[in-house]
C-alpha cells in the first residue's frame, strides 16, 4: 500500500550501456548489438534493484540494418534526458520529426523485428522496411496518463543507406517509444500530481479538497523537474472537468530552469514565470500545497516548497504541516475505529490502533440491534452512519454517537432478492451518502446530499451492465463501480460531473475506464490510498486473489497482502497506518496489521468498514 502513498523509494533502470574512462562498457544483462546475424527479439532484461544510470551505445561504424534497429531499440530503454543517442541512429530529417515524448507504447516483452515481407526480394539494396512486432500491455499519452491496452502491436521502421558515408539510417518510424514491460517498470515511476476538487470541500473543516492524478515520469531522468513540469502543465484530460489549478494559465518554469533539487535544508524553491508573480498570498499557498503533496509522494527529502517570481522574488513557503491545513487529503486522516456487523448484525467498533479484540457497540439503532443489517457505511466524521437491513430492500441513516430513533429508510429497493436489491453504501468527504440498486428492472446509481432528503438519480451513459457494487473516492469526484455483464465482473473508475439547471443539481458518472483489465470476478474493493484500490477478485482461469491497483489500470511494483481464501469483503483506509481488514468465510474478520501476518479479530462477525 505504501507505493501509493508518499512515496520514498523508487526502483530505478539499470539496463544500459555506460561509458568508462577506458572506453565504452556493457554492462551485465544487456543485449548486444551484432552488425551481422539473424533476426531476433529485443528482449526484456530481468529486473535488479541498483541505481546506475543508463545511457546507450552509439551506432557502430558500419553496422548493420539490423543492429541499427536493434540499437535504436535499445536507446529506448536508457536515461538519456532528450534520448539524443537514439537520434543518432536516424537520419537528419527524422531526427528532427520525431516526437519520443508523443507516448510511450509499451509490451508484454521487448519489441520483436521481422523483415517486411512485402519489401523482400525487391531490387533496392539501399533501402529496408522492418515490422516491429509484440503484444500491447498499456500505452503512456503525452500527458504521461497510463492506459492499458489490448491485442497485437505492429509498426514499419524503414531504413535507407546514406549515399555517401556507407551507413544505414531510420528515416521512418512510429511517433513516441516502444518499450517492453520490464524495462518500463524499471525506467517509469507513477507519481500522483494533485489538484483540488472544483466544487468540493470537506463537510467538517471547510478545506478544498485535495484529487490525485496519477501520472508517470521517466524516474532516473530529474524526475522532480519531470513531475513539477507536470503539475502545472494542469491536470490529465480525463480529470481535468471536475478538478482545479490554483497556478494561473500559463505558468511554467522560469526559462532554463532544470535539476530542481532540495537544499540543504530540504527546502525545494521553485522559480516560475511571470504569470504566477501577481498572485494573492492565499493563492500562493494553494500553489505550494500542490506541488508539497505531489513532491512528497515522489520523494521524503523535500520538507517545503517556497515558490519564487519573475526576477528571483519570494512569493510564498509551505511546509508539509502548513499543507496539510491548507487542503483535505485522506491519506492523512487517520480513522478512529474499524467497524463491523457482529453475530447479532449490531454495528460494532473498535479502534484503529488496537492491538486486541475488544469492541464496544455503537450509540442507537444500529448498536442496539433493533434492524438487523446487511451491511454499513460510516461517515468520515464518524458521527453518522448508513444500513441496509438484512433483507436488502431498506438503506437507514442514523446517528453513531448518540440514541436518536430509527426513522423511516431513505432509499428502498424492490428486486426479487437481497441480491438484486441494495449494494454496500458509501461516503464521500462532502458528506454526500452514494448506493446502487441492484434490480433488474429498475437498476440505478442514487446519491443523498447529506446522506438525507430525496434520493438523486444518478445518470451513467456509458454503462453497460448492471452495478453490483461501490465504492466513491473521498475527493467525491471520482468513483469505483463494479460491473456486471454476462456472469462476468468488472472494475470500473469514473468521474463524477455535477451540474445544476433550473436550480436542481444534476450528478452524472462519465468516461468509464476499466482498473482490471482481464478480470473475470471482482468479489470485494476497497479504496486504499489517494488513486489506490484494493481489490479481490479472480482472472480468467486462476484462483481468488487480493491485490492493489492504481485507477488507471496499472499496478505498482510492491507485494501484494499475503494470500488469503474466501474473502467475502474487504477493508482499506486511504491512511496506510490502518491495517488491512477482511471478513474471510472461514475465519471471520481478521485484519494484516504493516509486517506481519493475518490475525483473527473475532469468528462471529461481517461486512468490516473504515469510514467511507
Amino acid at each position: 500500500m505504501g507505493a501509493d502513498r508518499e512515496r520514498s523509494a523508487r526502483r530505478t533502470s539499470v539496463r544500459a550501456v555506460v561509458y568508462a574512462i577506458c572506453g565504452a562498457v556493457v554492462l551485465g544483462g544487456c543485449a548486444s548489438m551484432p552488425d551481422s546475424g539473424d533476426l531476433r527479439d529485443v528482449e526484456s532484461t530481468p529486473r535488479q534493484d541498483t541505481q546506475v544510470r543508463v545511457f546507450a551505445m552509439p551506432p557502430q561504424q558500419d553496422a548493420s540494418a539490423t543492429a541499427i534497429v536493434q540499437g535504436f531499440l535499445e536507446a529506448l530503454t536508457s536515461d538519456d534526458p532528450h534520448y539524443d543517442t537514439a537520434r543518432k541512429y536516424l537520419t537528419t530529417g527524422a531526427a528532427k520529426t520525431w516526437q519520443p515524448d508523443a507516448q510511450a507504447m509499451v509490451l508484454a516483452n521487448g519489441p520483436s523485428i521481422q523483415t517486411d515481407s512485402r519489401s523482400a526480394g525487391r531490387e533496392d539494396p539501399d533501402s529496408i522496411t522492418y515490422m516491429l512486432g509484440g503484444g500491447e500491455v498499456a500505452t503512456v499519452d503525452a500527458e504521461q496518463s497510463y492506459t492499458p491496452a489490448e491485442g497485437p502491436y505492429s509498426q514499419k521502421v524503414h531504413l535507407t543507406k546514406d549515399a555517401k558515408t556507407g551507413q544505414w539510417r531510420i528515416d521512418s518510424l512510429p511517433q513516441g517509444v516502444v518499450i517492453g514491460k520490464s524495462d518500463f517498470q524499471r525506467r517509469y515511476t507513477s507519481v500522483d500530481k494533485y489538484y483540488f476538487a472544483s466544487d468540493t470541500s470537506d463537510e467538517t473543516s471547510g478545506q478544498p479538497v485535495a484529487v490525485a492524478d496519477p501520472v508517470y515520469v521517466r524516474s532516473q531522468v530529474d524526475a522532480v523537474t519531470q513531475v513539477v513540469r507536470s503539475l502545472l502543465n494542469g491536470p490529465t484530460t480525463w480529470l481535468s472537468p471536475v478538478v482545479r489549478s490554483s497556478f494561473p494559465t500559463g505558468t511554467k518554469l522560469r526559462k532554463g530552469v532544470s535539476g530542481l533539487t532540495p537544499d540543504d535544508r530540504n527546502r525545494l524553491t521553485v522559480p516560475l514565470n511571470i504569470k504566477a508573480s501577481k498572485v494573492g498570498s492565499g493563492r500562493c499557498t494553494e500553489m505550494a500545497t500542490q506541488l508539497m503533496f505531489t513532491l512528497r509522494n515522489l520523494t521524503t527529502t523535500v520538507d517545503s516548497v517556497a515558490l519564487e517570481g519573475a526576477g528571483g522574488s519570494p512569493m510564498c513557503e509551505v511546509n508539509e504541516q502548513q499543507a496539510d491545513t491548507t487542503a483535505w487529503r485522506a491519506t492523512t486522516k487517520r480513522p478512529g475505529y474499524l467497524y463491523y456487523l457482529d453475530a447479532k448484525h449490531r454495528l460494532v467498533r473498535m479502534p484503529t490502533g488496537s492491538t486486541g479484540t475488544t469492541v464496544v457497540a455503537v450509540s442507537g439503532a444500529f448498536g442496539t440491534g433493533t434492524k438487523p443489517l446487511r451491511s454499513v457505511a460510516v461517515a468520515r466524521d464518524e458521527s453518522t452512519a448508513a444500513g441496509v437491513s438484512s433483507d436488502g430492500k431498506a438503506l437507514y441513516v442514523t446517528s453513531i454517537v448518540s440514541d436518536s430513533e430509527l426513522g423511516a429508510p431513505v432509499v428502498s429497493s424492490q428486486g426479487a432478492t437481497a441480491d438484486d436489491r441494495l449494494t454496500k453504501p458509501s461516503w464521500d468527504a462532502r458528506g454526500d451518502l452514494w448506493v446502487a440498486d441492484r434490480n433488474p428492472d429498475r437498476p440505478q446509481l442514487y446519491v443523498l446530499t447529506h446522506g438525507s432528503g430525496r434520493p438523486l438519480a444518478v445518470q451513467i451513459p456509458e454503462l453497460d451492465g448492471r452495478i453490483k457494487d461501490v465504492r466513491v473516492a473521498a475527493d467525491g469526484v471520482r468513483i469505483a463501480l463494479v460491473v456486471e455483464k454476462g456472469g462476468k465482473q468488472s472494475l470500473f473508475i469514473g468521474r463524477i460531473e455535477r451540474t445544476r439547471s433550473d436550480d436542481q443539481q444534476e450528478v452524472s458518472v462519465h468516461e468509464l475506464r476499466d482498473a482490471t483489465p482481464g478480470s473475470e470476478e471482482v468479489t470485494a474493493i476497497s479504496w486504499a490510498g489517494a488513486s489506490q484500490l484494493v481489490v479481490v477478485g479472480r482472472q480468467k482461469g486462476g484462483v481468488q486473489q487480493t491485490r492493489y491497483v492504481q485507477v488507471d489500470g496499472s499496478t505498482l511494483d510492491e507485494q501484494a497482502p499475503a494470500a488469503l481464501t474466501g474473502v467475502l469483503a474487504i477493508a482499506a483506509s486511504e491512511n496506510d497506518r490502518a491495517p488491512l481488514v477482511a471478513d474471510s468465510q472461514d475465519d471471520g474478520i481478521i485484519r494484516l496489521p504493516s509486517g506481519a501476518e493475518w490475525q483473527k479479530v473475532v469468528k462471529d462477525g461481517s461486512a468490516p468498514v473504515y469510514p467511507g
